[in-house]
């Protein structure tokens, strides 16, 4: 191909021609550079196929190119080097007649001397001393044009010569030579290097130039000469603040400010005002030249001003600018008005005038510091005035169809309504202010039709030719559409448009051949036309009505809900989106499709230009958060057709469309047969101009349809599921989401290559990927809720897991612009948002593919939570998202954990608990996390949510992580958090002291929020950990507690957690129990409520609480009776059982009556207390020694339970083991025949019991072994011994059926014998 292409001179005059068009693009040249080198080089490549004397074997010779090519050019091939310098190059020898030549001669005595005095510092000072000292020859010595030419060149010695000349200079032609010097060494900065302060403004900081130069900005020009000196010195500013835009001078502001806000005279902001009326005089044509070159000059040095403040925080120098802003802004309004007819206004002064408007009004705030006058009064004097403008220049003259003429006038004008909208609606709530930008619109036809109040003068300017004003009309139409008023009054004037405002906005939204800034405009009206409320059927109650649909052949009309959904699936709504998917582009932008268009006229690439402002103009989300007020109404209708329903779907071909020409004959008067999406009209002369290239789909309009997708899923969820999953949106829309590309985007910003390409173009690039995924991430988040179906895919959640956790894990660190990192802030956001939605709905399904994925960067996501939890100042979205993740991915883990603990060795894929705990390389991260999460909660106050998330968050970790209780351990938490027990009690102590304080006011204070946190925290730090629970026997947690109980008898809740907090305290930790059993309180509290003070041990507390019957709350009184049961397996803790006389109330519960065969909870909870003492000899005997125990617990024998039904006969199983207790066992019938009944018992378990209950008590008892004779229970014996023989024919697989064959094999044989 390259052979053939290569012969075709047409090409190569075509590539030329294109690198000469766009030899501003460095992209475009770079493609055409590698094609004339493929092209070019390609028979050098192949030598043997042209050599004269080709060798008899053919092989391809080694091509190489030289070292310099290399070095200066970026080839698309990769060739090999060869020397630097051409052997071949002939050198001649040095003539001693090129010595004598002038230029050799200056270069060599310049280079003498810059070499002799070690530089040109040196060789300056040298030269303006006074001494003269001879040191080498004449030929040597620098000339007077040396000298003037090392000055010059020098900048520092340069601009102090040209401040010198401006301060003795007598006429204005000196000063403004001097000022136009001084602004070449700006140039000369810009053309050397590529970014940064040059050594001009470097200089310019250390030299007084303010004082030579302010003389001259203080008074008022009186002639033509001040004028242009005027205009030198502000253009000199200009490239001052413009050097200087990224990293400005704090003082140079200032200075600048104070002189703009003077009192008068005030030259700077006069001027801008012409106050001398023309006249016919000869000189009249040049002195108005130089006024306008003046103004132009004073509006670019605003401009530039404006620019220059997005990065200052000095107080002083904001408070000036914001006066500033206010006074600049009363001042272009009086520009804007001056004139004599509204048709003929100066072209270039009101395209300037309202430029600089549309940078003052793009700050936010720039109407509010006006002493005089109030912000809402100088927006209503702007809004009147560019209302004039717009349809003095546009909708009365029938816009720019014909002609460019005005085109700057109406895309500076509508770009400043659209801020002052947004301006409008900081400064007054209320939407009273809608009515002010309705116009009266009259026909221009001979009959006068009524005039119409409305928004009807914006419509037209949505199918303007040019697309910036098409893009700015429509994002000033859903800025209005915030407001339900401006949603009725944009659909009041869409009413004689076929479609109405619906069908307008989803035809320009689908339009394939629109681009991507319009169509995402669009697709925001609809998001907020869908946030107001509407009906399902036609009725009064609702002032919206949402959008209306007519069938002509039935005559059905609805409205609302239903003709939403009518107009969707007429338009192919979810097919277009799925068309527009596939047709994205996440690159960057390489340059503009729109560039070849042959009227178009160049803007310049001036910085206060509107062509920079439009490149990368990101509008706000536009779905309000509050319900708006049934204040609207709309009578839009969508005519639907006969011929409209059978019309094709025509899909996205890849050619490019011409700039849709405005046409009011596209907006017919309803009731004409026009199909519900009119398609724009195109100029056969522009599509003929214009290259066919494709049209691309660009990642803010992918953001924009899934904010439209989500609004239509609160409106219709099922509908809208059931639509998005026949057209497989989300598996499409998933698959643009790129980790890579982004992390590649990222690390360009962070360490760019020469090759890269502008950091403002790779930073648009990654604003509009993250903005993406956080619309894709907020959708996923809605369809999860409406039918998690849609996104627990295994082809849709694997990959997206994984690009989830790449874009967590994306490095920031070098990142210093603040737009940047706040777009990552609100990605990450959303994103764990989206993980924590995920776990809630689908927790044991999801959790697998979560956990992949972090275990694969899970250094990277603990440095990343580590970032998020110390945001809690700065950024609490990204704080508390964080956090509610973490707590319940944590928590899913403790299910899991808790599900599989008898699957745990065949679990061999990560978990958790694994990287938390077995992970060695991220031990200093995890210490880190862990340090910062107990920061977090220590450091709140307990009444903010933050330090409960926090408390929550690690309350999850201290549950799944040994590592974690051991860093708690270390950190003090336990002491911390018991100090903290023993405060509240004191405080509330001293409060109950006070009539006044009552139960309420208490837990207004947040001690009952703390008390819980600091229990909870204790609970899950001593879970299965000794260590811990040393520390806070040290700590003396049990007096806590009992000082604490008469105020925990007040709250169910804290009673509650602090029954738990004793269960885990002591549950295998006899210490803590004995200090359960004798802990005293320290100090008597008020009693409580009148339940009575503590005893004289926390235990005789639980006792008593447990004693209670009924308890008012179930839950309580299960969490006492386990506490009970630990502390009954100490032997100091049974004592003090057997002293209290609490066992009695064993014996007065009551029996379940009639057919229920089951225990209640009361009884089981019992049971298993009993089960507990019956453990130890001590125990058994406390037992024994309740008259009649043994036949009740025979009696409980016969009910069922459905967790524990063995629990009594457990209890007189452990008994049996007791030589002194089996004389009385052996005496009870019922228990013997209770035992023996086991054995015939159709489960396992109960024949186990039975059978080693009667194996004890026959062991080394004779009196048992004549009892046990008996025929009846040697037969069942006999019996069950023989059926286990059968059964069990290998019992070492099972060790509980050995035992049982064995306890059956020693019964048979004591019996027998």
């Amino acid at each position: 191909m390259r052979a053939s292409l290569s012969r075709q001179p047409s090409l190569l005059t075509l590539l030329f021609r294109v690198s000469l068009i766009f030899h501003e693009d460095c992209t475009v040249v770079t493609e055409v550079g590698a094609l004339f080198c493929l092209l070019l080089f390609d028979e050098v490549s192949r030598m043997d196929m042209w050599s004269v004397n080709p060798p008899s074997k053919p092989s391809p010779s080694a091509f190489s190119l030289p070292v310099s090519v290399f070095r200066r050019y970026h080839l698309p091939i990769h060739v090999l080097g060869h020397h630097a310098v051409s052997p071949y190059a002939i050198v001649l020898p040095l003539s001693a007649d090129c010595l004598a030549l002038k230029p050799v001669s200056d270069m060599l005595r310049i280079a003498w001397n810059l070499s002799w005095y070690h530089g040109s510092d040196n060789l300056l000072k040298q030269m303006n001393s006074k001494t003269k000292i001879q040191e080498f020859v004449d030929t040597l010595t620098l000339s007077s044009e040396d000298t003037l030419t090392l000055k010059v060149t020098h900048t520092a010695t340069g601009l102090k010569d040209c401040l010198h000349s401006v301060a003795q200079a007598a006429a204005h032609r000196e000063v403004r030579a001097a000022v136009t010097r001084m602004s070449f060494y700006f140039l000369n900065d810009r053309l050397s290097l590529k970014g940064g302060t040059g050594p001009c403004g470097t200089t310019l900081q250390s030299l007084a130039w303010h004082t030579a130069l302010n003389r001259f900005l203080q008074v008022l020009p009186a002639c033509t000469e001040d004028e242009k000196l005027l205009i030198d010195i502000i253009h000199f500013l200009n490239k001052l603040l413009k050097e200087q835009r990224k990293n400005a001078s704090v003082e140079l502001l200032t200075w600048l400010l104070e002189l703009f806000l003077r009192q008068s005279p005030n030259p700077l902001l006069d001027l801008l005002v012409p106050t001398e009326p023309q006249t016919r005089e000869e000189t009249d044509d040049i002195r108005t030249a130089i006024r306008q070159q003046l103004q132009k000059e004073l509006i670019a040095l605003f401009n530039t001003m404006l620019l220059s403040f997005t990065a200052v925080t000095d107080r002083k120098c904001l408070e000036l600018f914001y006066v500033f802003q206010t006074q600049l802004a009363l001042k272009l309004l009086q520009c804007l008005r001056v004139t004599d007819a509204p048709h003929f206004y100066g072209l270039p002064s009101l395209e300037r005038t309202l430029r600089g408007m549309a940078h003052l009004t793009a700050l936010p705030g720039w109407s509010s510091h006006s002493p005089l006058t109030k912000p809402l009064e100088v927006c209503v004097k702007y809004l009147s005035g560019l209302l004039e403008v717009i349809t003095s220049f546009y909708v009365e003259r029938g816009g720019n169809a014909m002609s460019f003429m005005g085109k700057g006038v109406t895309k500076s004008t509508i770009l400043c309504l659209l801020h002052l909208s947004h301006e409008m609606m900081a400064q007054d709530q209320s939407s009273e202010w809608m009515s002010l930008w309705f116009l009266p619109l009259g026909s221009h036809s001979d009959d006068h039709s009524p005039t119409q109040q409305g928004l009807a003068w914006l419509i037209p300017l949505w199918v303007d030719r040019d697309p910036e004003v098409r893009f700015t009309s429509l994002g000033l139409g859903s800025a209005l559409t915030t407001l339900e008023s401006g949603c009725a009054a944009l659909a009041n004037s869409c009413q004689n448009i076929s479609g109405g405002l619906w069908g307008t906005v989803v035809n320009i939204l689908l339009d394939q051949w629109e681009c991507s800034m319009v169509r995402r405009e669009a697709s925001f009206i609809l998001q907020n036309l869908l946030v107001i409320p509407m009906p399902s059927v036609i009725t009064k109650d609702y002032t919206w009505q949402g959008p209306c649909v007519h069938d002509e052949d039935s005559g059905l009309a609805l409205v609302g809900k239903p003709a939403l959904q009518a107009l969707l699936y007429h338009c192919r709504f979810y097919e277009h989106l799925s068309q527009m998917v596939k047709h994205s582009y996440l690159g960057r932008y390489t340059f503009d499709l729109n560039c070849a268009a042959p009227d178009a006229t160049s803007e310049g690439s001036d910085l206060n230009g509107l062509d920079d402002s439009f490149k990368f103009w990101r509008a706000p989300s536009r779905i309000s958060s509050q319900d708006p007020g049934p204040s609207s109404l709309s009578t839009s209708e969508t005519m639907v057709t006969p011929s409209s329903e059978s019309a094709d779907f025509s899909p996205l071909v890849p050619s490019a469309a011409p700039l849709p020409g405005a046409s009011h004959d596209q907006f017919v008067a309803q009731g004409q047969h026009e199909t519900a999406c009119p398609r724009l009209a195109h100029d056969p002369c522009l599509a003929a101009a214009l290259p066919r290239q494709c049209v691309l789909v660009t990642p803010p309009l992918l953001s924009a349809a899934c904010g439209l997708l989500d609004g239509l899923l609160v409106v219709a969820p099922r509908d809208t599921a059931n639509a998005v999953r026949h057209a497989r949106l989300l598996e499409r829309l998933c698959s643009l989401a790129d980790a890579t590309l982004l992390e590649t985007r990222v690390q360009e910003l962070r360490a760019p290559l020469p090759s890269s390409a502008p950091a403002e173009h790779t930073q648009a690039q990654v604003c509009f990927l993250l903005e993406y995924l956080s619309s894709l991430f907020r959708l996923l988040q809605s369809c999860l809720l409406v039918d998690p179906d849609l996104v627990m895919q295994a082809e849709l959640l694997n990959p997206l897991t994984t690009n989830i956790i790449g874009v967590l894990t994306i490095c920031t660190k070098d990142l210093l612009d603040v737009e940047l990192i706040s777009a990552f802030y609100q990605t990450w956001t959303h994103l764990f948002n989206l993980l924590a939605t995920l776990l809630r709905k689908t927790g044991a399904a999801s959790l697998p593919s979560i956990t992949t994925g972090l275990a694969k960067r899970w250094a990277a996501v603990i440095d990343l939570l580590c970032t998020c939890v110390g945001l809690s100042a700065t950024c609490p979205a990204l704080y508390t998202a964080s956090l509610q993740f973490l707590s319940l991915l944590l928590a899913e883990e403790a299910k899991r954990c808790l599900q599989d603990k008898d699957k745990m060795n065949l679990y061999h894929s990560p978990t958790i608990a694994s990287l938390l705990d077995e992970t060695q390389e991220n031990q200093k991260s995890l210490e880190r996390f862990n340090e910062v999460i107990i920061q977090c909660y220590e450091g709140e106050s307990c009444r903010d949510v933050l330090k409960r998330l926090a408390a929550s968050a690690l309350m999850s970790l201290l549950a799944v992580s040994r590592r974690a209780q051991k860093l708690a351990l270390e950190a003090d938490l336990i002491d911390s958090c018991v100090e903290r027990m023993k405060h509240v009690a004191a405080q509330l102590n001293l409060d109950a002291l006070r009539p006044a304080k009552a139960a309420l006011r208490r837990k207004e204070d947040g001690f009952i929020k703390e008390l819980s946190m600091a229990m909870q925290l204790l609970r899950n730090c001593l879970y299965q950990n000794e260590e811990c629970k040393e520390a806070a026997l040290r700590a003396h947690l049990a007096p806590a507690l009992h000082a604490l109980w008469p105020w925990l008898l007040m709250d169910g809740s804290l009673m509650h957690a602090a029954l738990q907090l004793l269960c885990v305290y002591t549950a295998n930790f006899p210490r803590g129990c004995s200090s359960v059993c004798w802990s005293s309180s320290g100090q008597h509290p008020v009693q409580a409520a009148g339940r009575g003070g503590p005893g004289s041990s926390l235990m005789l507390c639980v006792l008593r609480l447990a004693s209670q019957v009924p308890l008012e709350s179930a839950a309580v009184q299960q969490v006492a009776f386990l506490c009970l049961a630990n502390l009954a397996l100490c032997h100091d803790c049974k004592g003090v059982i057997q002293k209290s006389n609490f066992l009695q109330n064993f014996l007065s519960l009551t029996l379940p009556k009639g057919g229920n065969r089951h225990l209640g909870s009361l009884a089981v909870l019992w049971l298993k207390l009993l089960l507990n003492m019956s453990l130890g000899e001590d125990g058994q005997q406390m037992i024994l020694r309740l008259d009649g125990c043994l036949d009740f617990l025979t009696e409980l024998s016969r009910f069922k339970h459905k967790s524990s039904p063995h629990l009594p006969l457990l209890i007189l199983h452990n008994i049996c083991f007791s030589p002194a207790s089996k004389p009385k066992v052996l005496a009870n019938e019922k228990v013997i025949s209770a035992l023996a009944a086991c054995l015939e018992s159709e489960n396992r378990d109960a024949q186990r019991v039975g059978a080693s209950a009667l194996w004890a008590l026959i062991h080394n008892y004779q009196k048992a072994k004549t009892t046990l004779k008996n025929p009846s229970i040697k037969r069942r014996v006999d019996e069950a011994y023989s059926l286990a023989k059968k059964t069990f024919s290998n019992p070492e697989e099972n060790p509980l059926n050995a035992y049982y064959l064995k306890c059956l094999e020693n019964l048979a044989q004591q019996l027998n014998s």
